[in-house]
């Protein structure tokens, strides 16, 4: 195996809370409003952060491009889009991995993994040969110029998987290449095997959007899926399964493709299996989550769907529809400047009672005009859902960016950035992060992570960007969020933090009213979000599927 360690062993420890700002806020206490730190603070002392942080000054020599076309601006020592896992086996045992360098114009110099053996207390950090600058050389699978998109899982063995995209030139020009690798460690973290090749493709296909899960009943069996687009805008879901635990994976093959009206192009983004674990007849299913976008006469509708298998992943039964998904993106709302959020991008996780919940964006409860987070339940393995129930306790602010998590005890979690300590400052852009827990979709409670820090530093990834999404485990009775912060330091824009949240007793919300839908501009809204998410991506999309 080879190994890339970092900072020759050195580990910082992660600060666990700031005690002023981390009393739980139940959902009659927070309200829509303000987040008890006065308007005039940011102003004349930049927000406070954690006093340590899982990331570390990056490991990527100062000089590297990656061999290609430097015409973005690079972001050194900016870390964004986190993933963790826990050992199933051992809760002291955390895995995590992020974006190394952020370049504005796509991906990041590298992918680093950390890993922790004392439930997050000291962290140690590799490089993940998956890009030049991640040490991968001339010849080896990793030899592109560019990384990103990490995932990271562990099996009930003990086993660690990583896998990323890397990406050689802009999608579908002449000469680019992708491809989706995976590695896995043996020893928990601390040295990783050489990467494999899941996929590889020219200027003809981009792949895209790629997560990983190991079977949390067969550690043998690991599900690698993404979507992979072709220059007209269609874009499958591709599985890659290994039944060795990693050591050898399947020929990576479409397991659905939606159908596409005349004229027009459908895909898939945001691909995530999870196991159903409860017994009965559906234990061990597999249950993909995706958001569907499909366009046709000049319009763009997006959709939340599920396809399951019964038989570890060989066959797929037809798509089931969650709800339509109507996200329209967060933006800073004193001057318009986008967000690169996790707006098209659902997130799942599975109960210990064999229940899924997904949440995604959504505008619905605003009548279209900004987003919440919005869950949705199933009880029967995926096969019906409940309606979109809305989660997030943001009121007139933006939420944006959900990821799930569930606790052993079957207590599900819910971490998402607001807006709702904003001011009218607009050289500040500040946001918040929030915990939200609830077992029946009804009865929540509230904590914060952090607030505030100012999101306005963040890079600038053809809108400010911290991540697709972040990193949710528990052990005992806390969540332990893994979140990407800026700073007001423009030579460490963002760093990765690593908290803790001990959830308090949960109170019923009052059901949320849906505001009257102006349909003509919500379409519109929707529209222009889904045109910038996919053209972040993918250069000049809208015109390929016939937007513009």
């Amino acid at each position: 195996m080879t190994s890339s360690p970092l900072d020759g062993g050195r580990c910082l420890k992660t600060q666990r809370w700031m005690t002023p700002i981390v009393a739980l806020l139940l959902w009659g206490c927070g309200g829509g409003g303000g987040s008890g730190v006065e308007a005039t603070t940011p102003a004349v002392l930049p927000p406070a952060l954690p006093a340590a942080s899982v990331s570390s000054a990056t490991p990527v020599a100062a000089a590297c491009t990656g061999g290609g076309a430097a015409v973005g601006t690079l972001y050194a020592n900016a870390e964004v889009e986190p993933t963790l896992a826990r050992n199933p086996g051992n809760a002291q045992h955390l895995v995590a991995a992020w974006q190394q360098d952020r370049w504005s114009d796509g991906a990041a110099r590298a992918l680093v993994s950390a890993v922790s053996f004392d439930g997050g207390a000291t962290w140690a950090r590799a490089l993940q040969p998956l890009s030049r600058c991640g040490g991968a050389v001339a010849g080896s699978p990793g030899d592109f110029e560019r990384a990103s998109d990490p995932w990271v899982d562990v099996g009930s063995d003990g086993t660690v998987h990583l896998m990323g995209l890397a990406i050689s030139g802009e999608a579908f020009a002449a000469n680019s290449r992708n491809a989706m690798l995976a590695t896995r460690s043996s020893d928990g973290g601390r040295t990783w095997s050489v990467p494999q090749t899941l996929v590889l493709d020219g200027a003809a296909q981009f792949n895209d959007k790629n997560t990983l899960t190991v079977d949390t009943l067969d550690a043998r069996r690991v599900y690698a899926v993404w979507d992979r687009l072709d220059t007209a805008g269609n874009g499958p879901t591709l599985l890659a399964r290994s039944t060795d635990a990693g050591l050898t994976w399947e020929p990576a093959r479409e397991i659905y493709r939606p159908p596409a009206a005349a004229g027009g192009s459908a895909q898939t983004i945001g691909n995530r299996i999870v196991v159903v674990v409860a017994a009965g007849a559906a234990r061990g299913s597999l249950v993909n989550v995706f958001t569907q976008i499909d366009v046709s006469a000049g319009a763009a509708r997006n959709s939340v769907r599920v396809v399951r298998s019964s038989d570890g992943g060989q066959t797929w039964g037809a798509a089931v529809t969650i709800a339509e998904h109507r996200g329209v993106g967060a933006r800073d709302p004193a001057t318009g400047a986008a967000i690169r959020d996790g707006g098209i991008i659902a997130t799942v996780t599975a109960g210990p009672d064999g229940s899924l919940w997904v949440a995604w964006q959504d505008s619905r409860f605003s009548g279209g005009v900004r987003d919440a987070i919005v869950v949705s339940r199933s009880i029967d393995g995926g096969s019906s859902w409940s309606a979109p129930a809305l989660a997030s306790n943001s009121g007139a602010a933006a939420a944006f960016t959900p990821t799930l998590g569930v606790r052993d005890d079957g207590l599900v979690g819910l971490l998402y950035f607001d807006l709702r300590p904003d001011t009218s400052d607009t050289a500040t852009l500040l946001a918040a992060s929030w915990l939200a827990t609830t077992r029946d979709g009804t009865a929540w409670t509230e904590a914060v992570v952090w607030n505030p820090f100012d999101l306005a530093q963040a890079p600038n990834a053809r809108g400010l960007f911290l991540g697709d999404y972040m990193g949710l485990v528990s052990t005992g009775n806390q969540f332990l969020p893994l979140v990407v912060l800026s700073s007001t330091d423009l030579t460490n824009r963002t760093d990765v933090y690593l908290l803790r949240v001990t959830p308090g007793a949960a109170v019923a919300a009052a059901p949320a009213a849906t505001a009257a839908l102006d349909e003509a501009g919500f379409q519109a809204r929707r529209q222009a979000h889904t045109q910038r998410v996919m053209e972040r991506r993918v250069p000049d999309w809208g015109r390929r599927v016939g937007l513009r």
